[in-house]
């Protein structure tokens, strides 16, 4: 089984802009974001820095194992997402986007260079960097799929990156399904023939959580 990698984070993020950029001038970044209560603006905003978050906690010499990296993190409006870090409205989706790259830049970085025995606190459990790096990926798949259903784009992943992205962190999910799908399913924004739609969820993101990994202890 392929780890998840940094290619595979500069990968999705790259897909990501390239489709969002094809909104074009006219696009309503006010619109919600698919069953979000957020607009496509903010859910992008909200994606950048679950990037930068992850990147973050990587980056420290001794990185945290039991909370995150002291950012302050706050909310524009009642109910919006609290970030460390937003878009000048100013630049535009232009500027936008370019944010999304910059901290997805950060998050392939950081995991191309941090050894993989390194571990880092995350709300889900310690991981290690394969482990942000597949919660990387998970984000920028699903919430791009959130933001072009507001914008009206298309959107489908490739099933090889959604693949490597569900056995590092849904090891119980069915491995004989469309995997874009099946990616949907588990992070409660899909149907999955034969089973139930989820209504809650979370991600497994300590290492070792992987079948091939189970197996082998």
């Amino acid at each position: 089984m392929s780890p998840v990698t940094a290619d595979d984070v500069q990968h999705a993020v790259r897909l990501a802009v390239a489709t969002l950029r094809a909104a074009g001038a006219g696009a309503d970044w006010d619109a919600r974001a698919g069953s979000l209560e957020w607009t496509c603006w903010e859910t992008v905003e909200h994606l950048a820095d679950d990037l930068f978050a992850y990147a973050a906690q990587l980056g420290p010499e001794r990185p945290p194992l039991d909370g995150e990296v002291p950012f302050v993190w706050e909310a524009r409006r009642p109910g919006g997402p609290a970030n460390v870090t937003y878009a000048d409205r100013s630049a535009g989706a232009a500027g936008l986007l370019q944010v999304l790259e910059a901290c997805g830049a950060m998050l392939t970085a950081l995991v191309r260079v941090t050894p993989p025995d390194v571990r880092a606190h995350h709300v889900y459990g310690v991981s290690d960097p394969e482990g942000f790096a597949a919660m990387g990926v998970v984000e920028t798949l699903v919430h791009t799929h959130d933001v072009a259903g507001g914008l009206g784009l298309t959107w489908a992943p490739p099933a090889g990156l959604c693949d490597r992205a569900l056995r590092r962190l849904f090891p119980d999910a069915p491995t004989d399904t469309d995997r874009w799908t099946t990616l949907l399913w588990a992070t409660g924004r899909g149907e999955l023939p034969g089973r139930e739609r989820l209504t809650s969820w979370r991600w497994h993101g300590a290492p070792g959580t992987c079948p091939a990994d189970r197996a082998s202890r």
